[in-house]
């Protein structure tokens, strides 16, 4: 027996030798299927991080890899909608159930499949507009915006940084360490371009976020303008339409507005809306704050949307057509009606519910 081992090891070394395969690559190697490798999902008793495209397959400092996964791809049917339900000051409600919720696809009133309160860790990308726009102010008014946010996160979400200018740079990947991309933020010295492609950087990480599980969003800190992306707005829009993945914005070109003689800048109000669409059409939420002491409260509304999310899903009664399809999701009382509840002055107003608007279905698949 120890002679056919000691073979066994030895045609393995020359194996390995030959194939000039570091040993520690057979791990990334078991997790291929087909020519890319599944991104990585979380386990309960032991969170692995969700990894974007520029650095798959490295670990988290300090921590061991993950165990190989191998992700099953089924198509189906399901569309999963995440929604908040406020008042109309703003003060999110909790406790609803699945009798609470209806869902309309196109008009036509679906039977809500799956419901549960959200309560999974958050992962989310602080995607930063960091470049010499403007000299630079805008980019280190983000810069400098962007610290207090990391407070609003627990030690089991992730968080990842990204900054943009004429291009897309990954500047710490997803992590439990907020310490460490407090640094990061804090070693942004000067931006390398005066340009600012948003809608690239945008597409770009959605994609990434992709095969992602569980829980993920974006929040974007920028002016609002792009000047140099391959993709226009229309094509930014329609791939926003697709994703699962909730945007919330925060701009941070105020400062244009005031400075505006006679009125607010057109191109700057153009710029304002595209960020408020962008969270609209996937159910966040877009801020415009003048004043640095408005940004904890935002910070803490963003993080407060995501644990406060509904998260609820349903299998449309209309076919398969590959066309884009609108959503409304409403809440009613226990008798069926609308939910109305009082507000400052003790008046009773409908709730707010925000949720993305639609989504795209997959095509029939072929001979249906």
């Amino acid at each position: 027996m120890c002679m056919k081992s000691s073979l066994r090891a030895i045609l393995m070394g020359v194996l390995i030798g030959a194939l000039g395969v570091p040993s520690d690559a057979w791990t990334a190697l078991a997790q291929q299927e087909g020519p890319q490798s599944p991104a990585p999902t979380r386990e309960p008793s032991q969170p692995a991080p969700p990894v974007p495209g520029q650095s798959q397959g490295q670990a988290p400092r300090n921590q061991a890899p993950p165990p190989p996964q191998v992700a099953i791809s089924v198509q189906s049917n399901i569309v999963g909608v995440d929604a908040v339900v406020t008042d109309k000051d703003g003060n999110i409600v909790t406790g609803l159930k699945r009798e609470n919720f209806r869902i309309l696809d196109d008009g036509q009133r679906q039977q809500v499949a799956n419901f549960a309160p959200s309560d999974a860790p958050i992962t989310i990308v602080m995607l930063m507009e960091f470049s010499k726009r403007y000299g630079g102010y805008f980019g280190y008014k983000a810069k400098f915006w962007s610290e207090s946010f990391l407070g609003q996160l627990k030690p089991q979400d992730w968080v990842a940084l990204k900054t943009f200018d004429l291009k897309t740079t990954l500047v710490d990947d997803f992590t439990q360490d907020k310490r460490e991309v407090e640094q990061s933020i804090e070693s942004l010295f000067y931006p390398s371009f005066s340009e600012a492609n948003l809608f690239d950087a945008v597409l770009e990480t959605v994609t990434q976020l992709r095969d992602v599980k569980g829980k993920k969003a974006i929040l974007v800190l920028a002016t609002g303008f792009d000047t140099f992306s391959k993709h226009n707005l229309d094509d930014t829009l329609r791939r926003l339409k697709e994703t699962e993945v909730t945007i919330f914005c925060v701009g941070v070109g105020e400062d244009l507005d005031l400075r505006s003689a006679g009125g607010a800048d057109i191109s700057y109000l153009q710029a304002k809306n595209q960020l408020t669409t962008f969270s609209r059409l996937t159910g966040g939420y877009a801020w415009f704050p003048r004043f640095e002491g408005e940004m904890p409260g935002i910070f803490n509304s963003v993080a407060a949307f995501l644990r406060a999310q509904y998260t609820l899903a349903f299998s449309p009664s209309t076919p398969q057509d590959g066309k884009y399809h609108k959503i409304v999701v409403e809440v009613v009382d226990d008798q069926g009606n609308p939910l109305e509840l009082a507000d400052k002055k003790g008046k009773k107003k409908k709730a707010v519910v925000i949720a993305r608007e639609g989504y795209t279905a997959p095509n029939a698949p072929a001979g249906d």
